[in-house]
């Protein structure tokens, strides 16, 4: 195929020619597109127009448009996502491929525990749709990303321990590809057991948006749970953690749902930021370090006899002055209320700078505290405020800038603290320094400094493959480009 050069496609003839595809409602340009252009947390660029297709069809279109013209695409859906991938550069030269009105499809398959749905659904319009078949989709998030985003960036959330991640839940996809331009492409199907050689959807989990447009999943839902049971409990120590973790996964493994790490300084934000949140240890201070932990069960208690919130009583009771100090058996939305409003506690201190890392379980109360000595040390002026998904290994080790910090904010001293914590993450502890966020501008420069040549030589013969122009994506997993 010819292609002719971008810039032979003035504003005006790109307007008509998307216009023609998707309507003018369908196109957004000027101030319209701001919300477009901002991300979540990182990432403020400026689009050149904004597209918004309805259906494949319109998805295709596009990007045999874009594929002509040499015009970058950039796919975007809720744009939730934290390290910027589905935000524009500077350049005002992407074309924004919101799929926001990509939402037609939600078919369910009750008894096949299954969902086709369009990338433009939302997680929460997902679970909302599921409930009345008393299904849901339980990757819990403090956000509420579209089914695409969620893909792209391959996303975990608190309750990972229990149901995986988008990738084991997963089954197909349906994907419009840059070559041949506006392909469709199903990956996959609505099959638990399907070993018939390489599982090519997964290419696209992961990707940043990168390679090619995801327009359709069929993903494994779950039963909703018919009993759940609540703990806010105070190990009696760092150390005691991990006990008290695999203390719970030999005794109630069968149930545990979640196991989500507190510190006192992450407890205290929210409390004091956050309207209608209180301590639950009053008129006790709130402690330096708590677990939420939850049990979910499916089993009808008509025939199991089973009250998992007296078994989680009893299970406390025994590892007092063994793994714990103190306890909290609360009302479950109460304790997750506080649990979520971290972030928003954390911002209202100062300026945040967020880390999202992981390491091996068995070494990540070791890391918190080898990272808050590291920020005491060479950051006095700085605070720590962790939280995160213990279970896991994953972390958010979030410090804050605060506004009444002695130092001004320097991004300089910025830099030199993600390089630092990044470095002991992975370096030190054999980890990652992103667990469940994802690649984008924001951290890509980790990309290529952490993964080792080879496999970003990989990651270029696949984008070589799906995007010989590259145009789709703003982020390149390959080798740096000079």
């Amino acid at each position: 195929m010819t292609s002719t050069p971008t810039d032979v496609m003035d504003n005006t003839a790109l307007l008509a020619a998307l216009q023609a595809i998707v309507g003018p409602v369908g196109v957004l340009q000027g101030s319209d597109m701001a919300a477009y252009e901002e991300g979540a947390r990182y990432g403020q660029g400026h689009a050149r127009l904004v597209v918004r297709p309805a259906n494949v069809a319109e998805v295709q279109a596009v990007v045999r448009l874009c594929a002509q013209h040499q015009l970058p695409l950039l796919p975007q859906g809720a744009n939730t996502g934290m390290v910027g991938a589905s935000t524009p550069d500077m350049s005002a030269t992407q074309i924004v491929l919101s799929l926001s009105r990509l939402r037609a499809t939600c078919d369910i398959d009750v008894a096949n525990r299954s969902v086709v749905v369009d990338a433009g659904v939302t997680l929460q319009e997902l679970n909302e749709k599921l409930e009345p078949h008393g299904l849901w989709f339980p990757i819990d998030l403090g956000a509420n990303p579209s089914i695409g985003g969620m893909i792209a960036t391959n996303t975990g959330g608190t309750r990972l321990i229990r149901y995986g991640d988008v990738r084991s839940n997963l089954m197909a996809l349906q994907a419009v590809l840059m070559d041949p331009p506006g392909e469709v492409v199903e990956l996959g199907r609505a099959l638990r057991k399907n070993n018939t050689g390489v599982d090519w959807k997964q290419l696209l989990v992961g990707s940043s948006g990168a390679g090619a447009i995801v327009t359709q999943a069929t993903i494994q839902v779950h039963a909703r749970p018919s009993q759940r049971a609540t703990a806010l409990v105070v190990p009696a120590s760092d150390d005691a953690v991990m006990p008290l973790l695999q203390a719970l996964e030999r005794d109630l493994g069968d149930w545990l749902a979640a196991f989500e790490g507190i510190s006192g300084n992450a407890m205290q934000a929210a409390i004091d930021h956050v309207p209608n949140l209180r301590n639950p240890f009053a008129p006790e201070a709130a402690p330096a370090f708590a677990i939420l932990v939850e049990l979910e069960a499916n089993a009808a208690p008509q025939y199991s006899n089973l009250d998992l919130q007296e078994a989680l009583n009893l299970f406390l009771q025994d590892q007092f002055d063994v793994t714990i100090v103190n306890a909290v058996i609360g009302n479950a939305e109460e304790l997750w209320h506080l649990r979520h409003s971290i972030s928003e506690g954390a911002r209202a201190l100062g300026k945040p700078i967020a880390f999202d890392v992981s390491v091996p379980r068995s070494r990540i109360m070791e890391f918190c505290r080898k990272g808050r000595e590291l920020v005491a040390r060479d950051y006095p002026f700085l605070t720590v405020v962790d939280f995160g998904h213990i279970a896991d290994g994953g972390v958010h080790f979030n410090v804050i800038w605060r506004k009444d910090a002695a130092q001004v904010y320097d991004p300089a001293v910025v830099q030199q603290l993600r390089d630092a914590v990044y470095a002991m993450a992975v370096e030190d502890f054999g980890g990652s320094y992103s667990a469940e966020h994802g690649v984008g501008p924001h951290n890509i420069a980790y990309y290529h400094r952490f993964t080792p040549p080879l496999l970003q030589q990989w990651a270029d013969d696949w984008r070589v493959r799906l995007d010989p122009q590259r145009l789709c994506g703003t982020v390149d997993l390959g080798m740096p480009k000079h």
